[in-house]
C-alpha cells in the first residue's frame, strides 16, 4: 500500500466521519493537471511531458503521472493493436505508452505507482471494504473512489524520485476526454483537489482541437463547448493549449479567452511539430513558462538549453533500417522508433524507417536497406518471415539488430542454417526441437503473468566482446518483458558452431552476437529501447546505427 504523508489539517468526510488529513504536502510540491477535450489523440501526453521539460530545464524536480480511464488493471493484457505500445516500467509494471514519453522527455525512472487505472482503484477500495477499513459504511464514488484517487496520486507525487528527494511539481494527465462516462470519477476527483489546495500550488491545463476550416480560419467552437463541459463538472482551466495544424493567430487567441474566461496569455498555440520534441520549444515561445510561474507562484529562473541544443542537432548522414513488424501499426513500437531517432540524433545520421510485413515481404525489399531489426511481439504470425530475414541479414552482412522475440528469432535461425536441425523452434509455437523453452522453474507456475520477466534486471557481459564494448561495463541493467528463454540444454552445442551469448543473468541468455563477422550482428533478450532518452541514447541501438551509416557510406 502507498505511504501517504500526513501532514496537517485540510478536513475529509470519510464514511461520515472528518478526518484531518493534508495528503497534498507542505510548501512546495505544485501539481498541474491536465485534461483533454473534443477528441482523443490530440498529445495530451506530449503536451504533459513538454510541459515538464519547460519546467525541468529550469531546475524544478519533475514527477509525472498518467490516469488511464480503462478497467483493465494495466496495459499488461491488452491488444497492442488496439492500444499501442505496452511500456515497460523498471519495476515491472506495465503501462501506457505514455509514461515512455515522460520517462523520455524528463530523464526520470517511473514505477507502477505513476499508472493509475480505473481497475486498480476500484480494485483497492473493494479490498479496503472486504477487510472492513470503511467501518460498515456504505461505499461510494464520492468519498471512496475520489478519495482513492487522490491517495494515489499524492502517493505516486511523493514516492517519485530515485534519489530520495520530492518533486518540486507533480504532472497528472487524466486519460480520455471531457464527456467520457469513464472519466467522470476522475475529473471529480480534480474539482475536489482544486478546492483542497492552496491556490499557488496548483494549475489546470485544458487540451483542446482547433480545427482550420476550407478557409484557412481557426474554428473556436469546439473549445468553447468543451471548455463549458468541463465548467458543468466544476473545474475551470487555468490554461487551455490549442492543438491546430497551424499556429493560432492573436485574434483566435482572444476570442477563447473571451469565451472561455482564461487569461489571453494562458491560450496556448500548440501547432503539429516536425517532431515531438520541439514541442517543447513551441510551447516556450508561446510564453507558457511565464504563465507557469505567475499561476504556481514560482521563482523566476533561467531555462538551461542545452536539452533543446541536444534534440536540435542537425543530420549530415542517412541511413535506412528494415522493423520487420508482424503487427502493422507504428505506436506498437513507439521506444523502438525513439530509440533509433536518439542514436541517430547523437550520431548526426538521420534514420529513415521502413515498416516490413513480417508475412508479406520480398527479399528485395531488405537488400535495399542499411540494416534490418526485428522487434519483440508474442504468439506464431509471422514468425517464419522474422526468422528468414534474420537469415538474410547474417548471409549478407547487413548490420541487424534483435530485440527480444528477434533474439530468440536469431537463436532459432543459427540453430536450423548453421547447425541444420530443421525442427528447431521455441515451445511457445509448439516446435519439434524447443531451442526456446520455458525453464524449469518456471513449467509449474499456472498464472502467466507469473511466468513473465518483466522490469529491470541485471546483466553479466563478456570481457572483450561488442556488447561489452558498446556499453563499456560488465554490468549493466536493462528491462525485460517476455516469457521464454534459451534452453540450456543446447547452448553449448549453439556457441560450438559459432554463435556466442555474451550477455547472460544467472542461467537466463541475455545477448548473442557472432565473434569475427564483418558485420554488426546483435541481438538482446532484454528491451534497451525501454531506457533510451535524447541525452542518454541506449548503446546497442548506438552501435546499430552507426553500423547502418557506415554500411551505407560503404555502398555508396
Amino acid at each position: 500500500m502507498i505511504q501517504i504523508p500526513v501532514c496537517s489539517n485540510y478536513l475529509w468526510t470519510y464514511c461520515g466521519h472528518f478526518v484531518s488529513a493534508n495528503i497534498y504536502g507542505e510548501g512546495h510540491l505544485k501539481y498541474i493537471i491536465v485534461t483533454g477535450g473534443v477528441m482523443s489523440g490530440l498529445g495530451k501526453g506530449i503536451t504533459t511531458a513538454s510541459i515538464g521539460r519547460i519546467l525541468k530545464n529550469r531546475g524544478y524536480r519533475v514527477t509525472a503521472v498518467k490516469i488511464d480511464p480503462y478497467l483493465n488493471i494495466d496495459a499488461g493484457t491488452m491488444n497492442p493493436a488496439q492500444h499501442g505500445e505496452v511500456f515497460v516500467l523498471k519495476d515491472g509494471g506495465e503501462a501506457d505508452l505514455d509514461l515512455g514519453n515522460y520517462e523520455r522527455f524528463l530523464d526520470i525512472s517511473l514505477t507502477s505507482d505513476h499508472n493509475i487505472t480505473t481497475g486498480k482503484v476500484y480494485q483497492t477500495v473493494i479490498e479496503k471494504e472486504r477487510r472492513g477499513d470503511y467501518l460498515g459504511g456504505t461505499v461510494q464514488i464520492i468519498p471512496h473512489i475520489t478519495n482513492q484517487i487522490k491517495e494515489f496520486i499524492t502517493g505516486a507525487a511523493f514516492n517519485s524520485l530515485e534519489d530520495g528527494a520530492t518533486a518540486d511539481v507533480c504532472l497528472v494527465e487524466v486519460g480520455g476526454t471531457v464527456g467520457d462516462i469513464e472519466s467522470m470519477p476522475f475529473l471529480e476527483a480534480v474539482r475536489q483537489m482544486h478546492g483542497e489546495i492552496p491556490k499557488d500550488d496548483i494549475a489546470l491545463v485544458h487540451v483542446t482541437l482547433v480545427p482550420v476550416d476550407n478557409m484557412g480560419d481557426h474554428k473556436t467552437k469546439p473549445t468553447q463547448h468543451s471548455v463549458k463541459m468541463l465548467r458543468e463538472l466544476g473545474i475551470h482551466p487555468d490554461i487551455i493549449v490549442g492543438r491546430s495544424d497551424v499556429v493560432m493567430g492573436v485574434g483566435t487567441k482572444k476570442k477563447i479567452s473571451q469565451f472561455c474566461d482564461v487569461s489571453h496569455r494562458a491560450v496556448i498555440s500548440a501547432a503539429t511539430a516536425a517532431d515531438i520534441y520541439e514541442v517543447p520549444m513551441e510551447m516556450e515561445k508561446e510564453g507558457l513558462a511565464d504563465v507557469l510561474r505567475d499561476l504556481l507562484a514560482l521563482e523566476k529562473r533561467e531555462a538551461d538549453n542545452e536539452w533543446y541544443r541536444v534534440v536540435s542537432r542537425e543530420y549530415t548522414n542517412r541511413a535506412s533500417v528494415a522493423i520487420v513488424s508482424k503487427y502493422g501499426i507504428e505506436d506498437v513500437y513507439l521506444s523502438i522508433k525513439e530509440a533509433l531517432r536518439h542514436a541517430g540524433r547523437h550520431l548526426s545520421t538521420e534514420v529513415d524507417i521502413h515498416w516490413i510485413d513480417a508475412e508479406s515481404y520480398d527479399e528485395s525489399e531488405l537488400a535495399e536497406m542499411d540494416g534490418i531489426l526485428i522487434p519483440g511481439g508474442f504468439g506464431n504470425r509471422g514468425i517464419e518471415g522474422k526468422i528468414n530475414a534474420i537469415r538474410f541479414a547474417r548471409e549478407n552482412n547487413i548490420p541487424f539488430l534483435g530485440l527480444c522475440l528477434g533474439f530468440q528469432m536469431a537463436v532459432i535461425e543459427f540453430s536450423r542454417d548453421v547447425l541444420g536441425w530443421e525442427g528447431a523452434g521455441s515451445e511457445e509455437m509448439g516446435a519439434e526441437k524447443n531451442v526456446i523453452a520455458i525453464l524449469p522453474e518456471q513449467e509449474d507456475v499456472t498464472d502467466l503473468g507469473g511466468t513473465m520477466r518483466l522490469g529491470d534486471c541485471d546483466v553479466d557481459l563478456m570481457p572483450g566482446t561488442m556488447i561489452e564494448s558498446l556499453y563499456g561495463s560488465r554490468k549493466i541493467t536493462e528491462r525485460h518483458r517476455h516469457r521464454y528463454e534459451v534452453n540450456p540444454e543446447y547452448i553449448d552445442e549453439i556457441e560450438s558452431a559459432g554463435l556466442k551469448f555474451t550477455g547472460r543473468s544467472g542461467n537466463r541468455m541475455e545477448a548473442c552476437e557472432l565473434p569475427g563477422s564483418d558485420a554488426f550482428f546483435l541481438a538482446t533478450q532484454f528491451h534497451p529501447e525501454f531506457r533510451s532518452t535524447p541525452t542518454r541514447p541506449s548503446p546497442p541501438y548506438l552501435g546499430f546505427v552507426d553500423a547502418c551509416k557506415n554500411y551505407r557510406m560503404k555502398e555508396e
